[in-house]
Formats: structure tokens, C-alpha cells, sequence
């Protein structure tokens, strides 16, 4: 009798499924994996990491070389005086003046006018001259007062004879004529070219106690009277403008 009671009592139990409490989440599906997309995820992390370690190697891979400071006129020189050096990236196709060689490139002369601020490439400069047909050279050794203040390579010079002094005959009776007592001067050049560096001789120790050397170029027809003058130490420039 009891076990039937027993049997009784969960006979009258409802037979509808237990309902979920109230608040509880549904297991969620499994996710699907998408090893592809994960793949090129990795590669292009990768890409980019090489990426910035190409950078990275370029920009190290710089060299020293010359850079123009001051403007050179054609025909003109490098100096110390005139250049820096620079660091820029390495290129085999830009043919760059290495900073080690600018002490030959001092020997050779620019082809056109370069500058100031110009990284310069060897294209730029030749070994020769620059002289043409019916020019001449001629050096000559000034002392101050017979240069103007500021000459610099490439300006335009006119070259006169000067003389302080008058002839034996004049000195002797005292005489008062212009022609043979008192100063004296003549055109020599028009027009002559400043064909060395004087600033950077100006700038240096070596002519500190010195005359100063300038190197004009002239019509040859002129230089060796020039040259006379100059030897006798009776040459004067003044300055004219380059139009």
C-alpha cells in the first residue's frame, strides 16, 4: 500500500517540461574560423614591418659630399671659402662631388654660373681653361688701395697705369708742368675678369703680410702691357659693372 501511494502521488505530477528561469542565456553556436582572412592579416603585418626596415636602411645609407655656399661664377673655382659638406642619400645614378674630394676638385673650373645652396655634380666642372681664342691670363700682385674692397671672383675690373711720381727732368728743376711732374694715368683694360678666389686668399694667413695676387683674364692684345705695369707695381683696378 504504500509504494502504490507512493506511485500515486508522482502520477499527479504535470507532465509539461519545466520551463528556463527567467535571465538565463542560450548557449551561443560555435564560431566559424576563417583561416584565410587570419593569413592575410599576418602578411600584411609582415609587408609592412619590411616595409619600415627598408626605410630604416635607407636613410642610413647617406654620404658626404660637397655643397655650393656661395655663388661661383663661370670659369670659376671651389674653395673652402665657398663650399660646405652635406649629407644626402646615396644614389649611383646622380654622379654627387664626395666631401673627401674637394681639394681636386679646387683644380678645376666651372663650366656655367653655380649658385649658392647647389649640391654640385661632377658634370659641372672641366680641367680646361676656359680661355678662347684672343684671351691671356695675367697675374698680378696688388697692394691695398691699388684693388677695390670686396673684389671676388668673377666681377668686372678696369686696369689703369698709375704713377706718382714724374720724370727725372721735372723732379730735378721743379718744374710745375702737368706732363712731367704729378701723378699720372692711362687706361690699360676696359674690361677684365677676376679669375682666382681673392676672398678666400683675402681670408687666409698666407697673404697676411703680403700683396694680394689677382688673376685676370684679358684681351691677349693687352696683356703684355699689363704685365709691364703690373711688374712695375703701377696698376690700379676699379670695379665695373658686369651688364
Amino acid at each position: 500500500m504504500k509504494i502504490q501511494e507512493r506511485t500515486g502521488a508522482g502520477g499527479g505530477r504535470s507532465s509539461v517540461p519545466a520551463q528556463p528561469m527567467t535571465g538565463e542565456r542560450l548557449p551561443a553556436p560555435p564560431r566559424e574560423r576563417k583561416p584565410a582572412l587570419a593569413a592575410l592579416a599576418v602578411l600584411l603585418i609582415l609587408v609592412g614591418a619590411l616595409g619600415a626596415t627598408m626605410l630604416v636602411l635607407r636613410a642610413g645609407d647617406r654620404i658626404e659630399v660637397v655643397k655650393v655656399t656661395a655663388d661661383i661664377p663661370a670659369g670659376g673655382s671651389v674653395s673652402k671659402a665657398n663650399t660646405a659638406s652635406v649629407l644626402v642619400a646615396a644614389d649611383d645614378g646622380i654622379d654627387y662631388i664626395p666631401w673627401e674630394q674637394l681639394n681636386g676638385l679646387m683644380k678645376l673650373k666651372a663650366v656655367s654660373a653655380i649658385p649658392a645652396g647647389v649640391v654640385p655634380v661632377g658634370q659641372m666642372f672641366t680641367g680646361e681653361t676656359g680661355l678662347v681664342a684672343g684671351q691671356a691670363i695675367v697675374g698680378l700682385s696688388l697692394k691695398e688701395g691699388q684693388y677695390p674692397s670686396g673684389l671676388k671672383q668673377g666681377d668686372l675690373v678696369a686696369a689703369y697705369r698709375v704713377s706718382s711720381t714724374g720724370t727725372g727732368a721735372g723732379s730735378s728743376t721743379g718744374s710745375s708742368d702737368s706732363s712731367s711732374s704729378g701723378a699720372g694715368t692711362s687706361l690699360i683694360v676696359d674690361k677684365a675678369k677676376v679669375s682666382n678666389d681673392v676672398q678666400q686668399l683675402k681670408d687666409s694667413d698666407v697673404i697676411s703680410s703680403t700683396n694680394l695676387p689677382v688673376t685676370l683674364t684679358v684681351d691677349s692684345t693687352k696683356a703684355a702691357e699689363l704685365a709691364q705695369a703690373a711688374a712695375a707695381g703701377q696698376v690700379a683696378l676699379v670695379l665695373i659693372p658686369s651688364s
